[in-house]
């Protein structure tokens, strides 16, 4: 035996130091032991935070990397443990978040023979993954973590799967690090090609009514400044993606709104009445879009995009540009012309102002009896610094939250964007808080999506993680229930909820705790809420049934956003 060799499992804990990694969020379990036991020796140089659940654990790893571009890591045993990671794993992939996560496996010997814990995860998480990879050898395990954090953080961005026998976790190896930089056939950066970009340029010059979709490309490629000087040059009308939301202040006065099923109004509208649409890192989801078929058939299409496979996937482009939208939109600036379009604009300023008129004031100020999720939005908004950062569930909340919410700066939306998954925001709250404990980080949740992961209250509670929730309780699944309201008759399936006491369960978790239910006392929680140094749990008792407008119904076009 070598004395300078070492076990398998320190060879995982040295290369994600090597990496830099600063944060595991995990779990730990027999398969995984070896790995927890080489950790022990390296507190001092990597952090394990551990959460009540492995999906709380990888959420927590996504809500990290989304506000700190970092590569997230989670880390579980085998079977049940390795098989709770696939939700954030699916997630992620289609949200386009780095993450390296690690399980452990059984014995090379008992694979394929339904050993205790023993799950094909590798085969399970194939769809869900950027990359995956069964390591069987304590040599092979370096090179994999290095191949593993460039396949995730280079590109288009993704999770990434690495399942370790317990067998290379114990034998002994050598430890050579040895960083990721190439990986032959893998072009994650294409080159952007002159032509098209002035291509794009000349149609650009000549449009009349051009508008421009950004998402959140923008943001993993660090290209909101050039978003701005192409936008503060052309003076061409901007609306964002969920995801895309910060990229662009909503200050900026090109800034028009957002986009998809509960967008506004005018940015919905106009999408059929541009003449070139210029999309920058988006992918044209079907909450976007709406009827694809009759979506922006009137328009020339430019399409800004680094993943080949998202090129006229949905959308045809007249003229694709591929590659990074960074280097795109620099190249972009040096060709388009200076210009105003005044007239353009006050189609987008008339229709927002309807939007206002019908939607946003009974929203944000109601004169009703219940409460309105906009007016919670509307309060948080006065106390919260600018560089806030919004954490959302899924559901009614989510889209109050987004629609109202005031964004200054880039990675203060996180949210579940594709996937749509129920109990992210807890967990996902606190891998952002981590980051940096000294900004706000603001957990906005429903009653159903809070009980899916309630559990990491005691995350929160163990780490000390100032993190400010907001649960906004109306005691039903309420997208679910508005969506049976207008679509199946009123027929409120098994949508109802009887609720616990929340506000016993986060005193559990010692979190300081305040519920609302009459307006006149609503500012004043929610001030209390942001001067307490530590985590806060404020229960607000919203309408029972209340629809989010303007919406989208599913198969209808743009052109058919409904205000009430």
């Amino acid at each position: 035996m070598n004395d300078s060799q070492i076990r398998g499992a320190e060879i995982v804990i040295k290369s994600l130091v090597a990496e830099n990694a600063k944060f595991i969020f995990g779990y730990p379990g027999g398969a995984i032991m070896p790995v927890y036991d080489a950790l022990y020796d390296y507190m001092d140089q990597i952090q394990h935070i551990l959460t009540r659940h492995e999906q709380g654990a990888i959420h927590a790893a996504q809500g990290y990397a989304r506000v700190s571009g970092k590569v997230g890591v989670c880390m579980a045993t085998s079977g049940p443990g390795a098989t709770n990671l696939i939700t954030g794993m699916a997630d992620a992939l289609i949200d386009s978040t780095p993450l390296v996560c690690i399980t452990g496996q059984v014995l090379s010997p008992l694979l394929g023979t339904d050993a205790f814990q023993e799950t094909d995860v590798v085969g399970i998480s194939m769809p869900a993954t950027k990359w995956n990879i069964q390591v069987r050898r304590v040599e092979d395990i370096a090179p994999a973590i290095a191949k593993g954090f460039h396949i995730a953080r280079s590109g288009r961005p993704g999770p990434v799967l690495i399942d370790i026998t317990k067998d290379a976790q114990v034998a002994l190896g050598d430890y050579n690090y040895v960083p990721c930089l190439n990986i032959r056939s893998y072009r994650p950066y294409p080159k952007v090609e002159d032509n098209v970009i002035d291509a794009a340029a000349e149609l650009i010059n000549n449009a009349k009514r051009p508008y421009l979709l950004y998402g959140q490309g923008v943001i993993l490629g660090k290209a909101e400044s050039q978003l701005k000087a192409f936008l503060d040059k052309t003076g061409i009308p901007a609306a964002c993606t969920l995801l895309g939301t910060g990229a662009l202040s909503e200050d900026h006065p090109n800034y028009v709104g957002k986009l998809g099923m509960h967008g506004n109004y005018a940015p919905n509208l106009l999408t059929n009445k541009c003449d070139v649409l210029i999309s920058v890192g988006m992918r044209f989801d079907d909450r976007v879009t709406g009827d694809v078929k009759r979506y922006a058939k009137q328009a020339k299409v430019i399409h800004l995009e680094l993943d080949p496979a998202e090129i006229n996937k949905i959308v045809k482009a007249d003229v694709p540009i591929l590659g990074d939208c960074k280097v795109s939109l620099e190249k972009l600036v040096e060709k388009v012309e200076k210009k105003e379009h005044p007239e353009w604009f006050k189609q987008f300023r008339a229709l927002e102002a309807e939007e206002k008129r019908v939607v946003v004031g009974n929203d944000l100020s109601p004169t009703k009896n219940g409460l309105t999720m906009g007016e919670v939005i509307r309060h948080i908004n006065e106390f919260k610094a600018d560089d806030a950062i919004l954490v959302t569930d899924v559901g009614q909340h989510q889209m109050v939250a987004w629609r109202y919410f005031e964004y200054k700066t880039s990675r203060t939306q996180v949210t579940s964007g594709g996937l749509g998954t129920m109990g992210f925001s807890l967990p996902a709250a606190l891998g952002a808080q981590l980051h940096d404990y000294s900004k706000e980080v603001i957990c906005v949740v429903g009653d159903g999506g809070i009980q899916m992961t309630i559990q990491e209250l005691g995350a929160i509670m163990q780490t000390k993680a100032p993190v400010k929730v907001v649960l906004l309780n109306n005691n039903f699944l309420g997208m679910v229930r508005q969506w049976q309201q207008l679509f199946f008759d009123k027929r409120y399936s098994f949508t109802e909820l009887d609720n616990p006491d929340f506000i016993k369960i986060a005193e559990a978790y010692s979190f300081k705790v305040q519920i609302v239910d009459e307006r006149a006392d609503l500012r004043q929680a929610v001030a209390e809420m942001f001067v307490h140094d530590g985590p806060y749990f404020l229960e607000v008792k919203v309408e029972k049934e209340d629809n989010v407008f303007p919406m989208i119904a599913t198969g209808s076009s743009v052109e058919e956003v409904r205000l009430k």
